[in-house]
């Protein structure tokens, strides 16, 4: 078989390789870890620029805040949703309202999508300003979780701005993901930290 021939075989058995078509290598996986939805994947354009929180980084962090909180019939908030990899967990461990917020109008349709994919009328998912949203938010949430940006200039100020505003009920729980580079261990309602690998989560109730 020519150098040519043994190319073109290659190529095609790449592109038939698991079903899959040729603009896979394009596209990233996000799985849901447990619950009413494990295992169901869903493609995450590469070209996004939201940074899905890992498999290892999010199966961990949901371990320990299984001591914290019941996600049954919770009420939840996902700030900077991103891809809706929060989003998705938390509504496959059973909350019973997730409300979803992201700016970015590909990504939210992206989320629409996945909602839509799952066949589930438990989520709203809002195209929004964080900021602007947490200024106008008269309602309490069980649980809130906040993926920034890790370079965002406003990171370090989120605790208190959610914390403040009362966003929480009483005994609710607040984790934000960041870097390496924050430490918020001095904030009065901070409980604890967690870190795998780059992923560092801060946890306040």
């Amino acid at each position: 078989m020519s150098f040519q021939k043994k190319i073109i075989t290659f190529a095609l058995s790449m592109q038939q390789t698991d079903g899959v078509n040729p603009n896979k290598k394009k596209k990233r996986n996000m799985r849901i870890i447990t619950g009413l939805y494990k295992g169901r994947r869903f493609e995450v354009p590469r070209t996004f620029k939201a940074r899905p929180t890992t498999d290892f980084a999010k199966e961990n962090i949901f371990n320990v805040l299984n001591a914290y909180i019941d996600f049954e019939d919770c009420k939840a908030l996902d700030l900077f949703s991103g891809t809706g990899s929060i989003t998705l967990e938390l509504l496959s461990r059973g909350c019973r309202q997730v409300t979803s917020i992201e700016a970015d109008r590909d990504h939210h349709r992206f989320i629409t999508q996945c909602l839509r994919a799952l066949n589930t009328d438990k989520c709203l998912p809002l195209r929004a300003d964080v900021f602007r949203f947490i200024k106008n938010c008269k309602e309490p949430f069980d649980f809130i979780f906040a993926d920034p940006p890790y370079a965002l200039k406003e990171l370090a100020e989120l605790p208190t701005l959610v914390l403040d505003k009362q966003m929480l009920v009483p005994g609710g729980i607040f984790v934000l993901e960041h870097g390496k580079d924050n430490d918020f261990s001095a904030h009065p309602r901070f409980a604890e930290h967690r870190s795998y690998g780059s992923v560092n989560f801060s946890i306040f109730r």
